[in-house]
């Protein structure tokens, strides 16, 4: 578990969770732009090598990551990609889950397949940013390629929106504009099932706690001051000097 001295001393504290493969610095950029206590959690495929006979299963993850939350306290999970689909189930287990934020939650049960999610991933990758390969495969080799498809495999068995229906938390999902793992119909069904709502980050593809960490720093951050948990969702993707303001 990695953490960052908070700027301000707050509760719930702010739990982040990589994506498969990634690691810490995969929020890096995010961290300066919360005002709570800010932690990182890594599991086996997702900043930990996973060793051979590990369960990777969604459930399994999710009990690892119970054990890692701070002592006390509520707290805010935020999920990157697979790993939204281990804090919902956390969140479906756990009254101490305060919020969601689910960034690019995966995976579509239209679209769990090898094939189909290789496509999902060529039609976004061409829309990401030039140097992101640069700051990925750093993180990919820590965590290892075999466990990255471990990690995979599990994942994409798992039913996302169905977990979902067992959580009565707030729930807030972002979005890239031109990611095509996490559609717009499938983080809109999400929503709906949560009774939550969803941001579009305008220009962005799947990566986008990478790209636009300003924007997900101050959902967040908005989050936490908004009890009722809404944010901006008109349909449209958003522009970020003025929708997140």
């Amino acid at each position: 578990m990695e953490a960052l001295p908070p700027a301000a001393a707050a509760t719930p504290a702010v739990v982040l969770v990589p994506g498969l493969g990634l690691d810490a610095r995969s929020w890096r950029g995010v961290w300066p732009h919360l005002r709570r206590t800010s932690t990182v959690v890594t599991l086996p495929a997702m900043g930990l090598p996973a060793r051979g006979v590990a369960d990777l299963s969604v459930p399994a993850q999710a009990r690892r990551l119970l054990t890692q939350l701070p002592l006390r306290g509520n707290v805010i999970l935020v999920g990157h990609s697979a790993s939204c689909q281990v804090v919902v189930e956390l969140a479906a287990r756990s009254q101490r889950v305060h919020a969601l934020v689910l960034v690019g939650p995966t995976t579509d049960p239209t679209a769990a397949t090898w094939p189909r999610l290789v496509m999902q991933w060529l039609r976004t990758a061409r829309h990401e940013r030039p140097w992101e390969p640069g700051v990925l495969a750093p993180q990919y080799r820590r965590t290892g390629l075999v466990s990255l498809g471990r990690g995979m495999d599990q994942m994409r068995r798992h039913r996302t929106d169905t977990a979902l229906t067992g959580v009565s938390t707030k729930v807030i999902v972002i979005r890239g504009e031109h990611d095509r793992i996490a559609t717009a119909p499938w983080c809109h069904l999400l929503a709906a099932l949560s009774g939550g709502s969803v941001t579009t980050v305008a220009g962005a593809g799947h990566m986008v706690p990478l790209t636009h960490p300003q924007l997900v720093g101050r959902a967040i951050e908005r989050l936490c001051r908004d009890d009722r948990g809404q944010a901006v969702d008109d349909g449209r993707p958003m522009d970020p000097p003025t929708q997140l303001a």
